[in-house]
């Protein structure tokens, strides 16, 4: 078929967390220009079912750029080359023929190998849960205009949610830190007035349960915010650490009394 692209891909195998992995070499000559990422894998699975081998294990979910499933690192960035972008939402075209692609799993010890390109990410999960909730009485369902929020602040808070929990800050960073992951839920609930009740409780559930799993510090390299596909801002990581200040000056203050 005319008009398709050769490529070399160059996969990280691995069976399990335990077992030891080794890059390994694909060839294919049918995949178009118009595929997504993931559809690309896709062809090369059918490929390798074909000869009955083994086919690549890889994450994948609503393929809509909505869910966060498809994290894979791309010649050495996180959901490839294209900026504000999702592995299954970029698109071959943005290759040439010819093009040598590495495909690698998330790197961190927090998000051990599954197999293959998937790894295990519920320690983001688990964060969300230590303070990700707003255990408040809130009786009917309220009409949304009823609480007045400034736009200013509504937009921030909105900006802050639309982060999709893919990991690929912690795979852009050199210390695999969550911060930014963190930092915009910790935002998303104390920048709204739903939010107020478990406020300083939540910044220091959540960045203590971040220390538990075991990810890295953050030293400002500003990595992640350049590789997130939602464009989340590292502001919200400043706006965390006063979060998290106050809240331990607080907890002292009452010690204290």
């Amino acid at each position: 078929m005319s008009g398709n692209m050769n490529l070399t891909l160059k996969v990280w195998r691995q069976k399990n967390s335990k077992a030891a992995g080794k890059f390994v070499t694909y060839k294919t000559d049918e995949v178009s220009p118009d595929m997504s990422f993931l559809e690309m894998l896709d062809v090369v699975n059918e490929g390798l079912v074909k000869k009955q081998e083994e086919p690549i294990q890889f994450d994948h979910d609503c393929r809509e750029g909505i869910c966060g499933s498809c994290a894979l690192m791309i010649n050495g960035q996180p959901h490839g080359p294209k900026k504000a972008t999702t592995t299954c939402q970029l698109h071959m075209r943005s290759f040439n023929t010819g093009d040598t692609i590495v495909i690698e799993p998330w790197r961190s010890v927090a998000f051990p190998v599954v197999k293959d390109l998937a790894v295990d990410r519920s320690s983001l999960d688990r964060i969300q849960h230590a303070g990700g909730y707003v255990s408040v009485g809130t009786g009917g369902v309220p009409d949304a205009n009823e609480i007045a929020i400034p736009k200013v602040i509504a937009d921030e808070a909105f900006n802050s949610a639309t982060c999709i929990q893919c990991g690929a800050c912690v795979a852009a960073c050199k210390n695999a830190s969550a911060m930014l992951f963190v930092s915009a839920k910790v935002s998303q609930y104390a920048l709204l007035p739903q939010g107020q009740t478990e406020r300083y409780e939540r910044a220091i559930a959540m960045v203590n349960q971040m220390d538990t799993e075991g990810f890295g510090g953050c030293t400002n390299t500003y990595q992640c915010e350049a590789e997130c596909p939602k464009e989340i801002k590292v502001t919200n990581i400043a706006r965390m650490n006063r979060e998290y200040f106050n809240a331990e000056f607080l907890k002292d203050t009452k010690a204290q009394v």
